[in-house]
C-alpha cells in the first residue's frame, strides 16, 4: 500500500500546486484590473481638463493671448496624445485625433461608427462647445494592452509549464527506461550462474538414479521447473533491448498460455479460452515476452478472485488488429485507478512491487506497438483487459 500512498500524495502536491498558480494568476489579474482602471481614470480626468480649456478658450471673457492659446493647447494635448478622441460640432461633423492611419482622423464614416459603438456601450459624450460640441473619447492602447496582459501571461505561463512538464516527463520516463532495463538485466545475469549450476545437479541426480522410475519423475519435474526458471532469466534479458517479433498463431499460444497457468491455479477456477483448432490467425510476437504478459494477467485475475470464480478469453478481427480480451470474476478496479494500474510502482496488493502491468504495458506498446488497457471493470463483478495487436 506505500506505493499507493505515494501516488495520492503526488495527486495532492499537483492540487496544491494548482492552486498556488491560481492565486497568482488571480492576483496577477485583480492587480491588472486595478492599474487599468486607474489608467482609465487618470485617462478620463485629461480629457475633463482638455474639455474645460475648450470651453475657457471659445468663452467671450477669455483674454488669453494667441501664443498662450496655442501654448495651452499643445500642453493638452501632448497629456492626451495616446487617447482615441474625437469631436462633433453643432452640424455633425466629426474631427479626431489619436487614430491610426492618420486618414481616418478626418474620415467621416470611420468617426460616425465608432461612435455608434461608443453610444451603444452605453457611454456618454461630453458637452463641450464650438467645434467640439460634443467630445467622444477611448481608452488608449496602453490601457488595452494592460487588461489583455493577464491573458497574456497566462498564456506564456501555461505554455512554459507545458513545455517544462513535457521535457521533464520525457527525461524521467527515460531514465525510469534505463533503471528498469538495467534492473532486468542485472536479475537475468544473477540467476544465470544457479540456473546453470541445478541443471550440473539434476543430471548428476539422473545418473544416480538410473531405473527408479519415482525418482526420475519427481527430477522430470524438477528439470521442468529450473526450466521454467531459465525462461523467467531469459525474459527478463530481453527487457531493454529490441526483441524478435515472428508470425504466431494466437489461438495456439493463448492455449498454451492457460494449459500453463491452470495446472498452477486452484481446481474450482474455471476457464474458458478459444478452440485452438480455429482458423489460423497469425500475430507478430515475441512468443516469451507475449506469454509474460498474458501469465500476469491471468495470475493478477487468480489474485482477484481468491480460490473460486473464471477467467475467459475473446479473440476478435478488427481491421488491421487482433483484439483479446481477458475477463475474470474477480472484485474488479475502483474508477478512480483504472488509468493508474500501469504505473509503475503502483499496486493495490499489500505485498508486491506494482511492475507486472508497467512491464506488460511496455511490451505490448513500445516492442509489439499495440495496446493494452482496462476495458471495463465493476467492483464485485470482474474485470476486462483488452490487448490489440497488429495482424501479421
Amino acid at each position: 500500500m506505500a506505493s499507493t500512498d505515494i501516488y495520492s500524495k503526488r495527486q495532492w502536491w499537483k492540487i496544491v500546486l494548482a492552486v498556488i498558480g491560481l492565486i497568482i494568476v488571480l492576483i496577477t489579474m485583480f492587480y491588472s484590473n486595478y492599474l487599468a482602471d486607474r489608467l482609465a481614470e487618470n485617462e478620463k480626468n485629461n480629457v475633463q481638463l482638455y474639455v474645460e480649456y475648450l470651453k475657457i478658450n471659445f468663452s467671450d471673457e477669455s483674454s488669453a493671448s494667441l501664443d498662450e492659446d496655442l501654448a495651452f493647447e499643445l500642453t493638452f494635448l501632448e497629456m492626451i496624445n495616446t487617447i482615441p478622441i474625437f469631436f462633433e460640432d453643432e452640424s455633425g461633423v466629426f474631427s479626431g485625433n489619436n487614430f491610426l492611419p492618420e486618414e481616418k482622423n478626418e474620415d467621416q464614416e470611420f468617426l460616425k461608427k465608432r461612435k455608434e459603438a461608443f453610444l451603444k456601450a452605453g457611454k456618454e459624450p461630453i458637452e463641450g462647445t464650438g467645434y467640439a460640441a460634443k467630445i467622444y473619447y477611448e481608452n488608449s492602447r496602453l490601457y488595452t494592452l494592460i487588461t489583455y496582459f493577464p491573458i497574456v501571461q497566462v498564456l506564456l505561463l501555461g505554455a512554459f509549464i507545458g513545455l517544462g512538464y513535457f521535457f521533464f516527463s520525457t527525461s524521467r520516463k527515460a531514465e525510469q527506461n534505463r533503471v528498469w532495463a538495467g534492473m532486468a538485466k542485472e536479475t537475468a545475469h544473477q540467476l544465470g550462474t544457479p540456473i546453470t549450476a541445478i541443471l550440473a545437479w539434476i543430471d548428476h541426480l539422473k545418473e544416480m538414479n538410473v531405473g527408479r522410475e519415482e525418482e526420475l519423475e519427481i527430477i522430470g519435474e524438477l528439470s521442468n521447473d529450473v526450466d521454467r526458471l531459465g525462461l523467467i532469466a531469459d525474459r527478463f534479458s530481453k527487457i531493454g533491448s529490441k526483441p524478435k517479433l515472428t508470425p504466431i498463431n494466437i489461438y495456439k499460444e493463448l492455449e498454451a498460455c492457460r494449459k500453463y497457468m491452470e495446472r498452477r491455479a486452484s481446481k474450482r477456477i474455471s476457464f474458458d479460452f478459444p478452440d485452438p483448432t480455429s482458423s489460423a490467425l497469425n500475430v507478430n510476437i515475441n512468443q516469451h515476452l507475449f506469454d509474460w504478459v498474458i501469465e500476469n494477467l491471468i495470475r493478477n485475475s487468480l489474485d482477484a478472485m481468491g480460490a473460486t470464480g473464471k477467467i475467459s478469453a475473446i479473440i476478435k478481427e478488427e481491421g488491421n488488429f487482433i483484439s483479446i480480451d481477458l475477463s475474470d470474476t474477480g472484485k474488479g478496479i475502483p474508477a478512480n485507478k483504472q488509468k493508474r494500474v500501469f504505473e509503475p510502482g503502483f499496486t493495490t496488493k499489500t505485498r508486491g512491487w506494482g511492475l507486472g502491468l508497467s512491464l506488460a504495458k511496455r511490451i505490448i506498446e513500445d516492442y509489439h506497438k499495440g495496446k493494452i488497457f482496462v476495458k471495463n471493470s465493476k467492483l464485485n463483478e470482474g474485470t476486462t483487459f483488452s490487448i490489440k495487436l497488429p495482424k501479421a
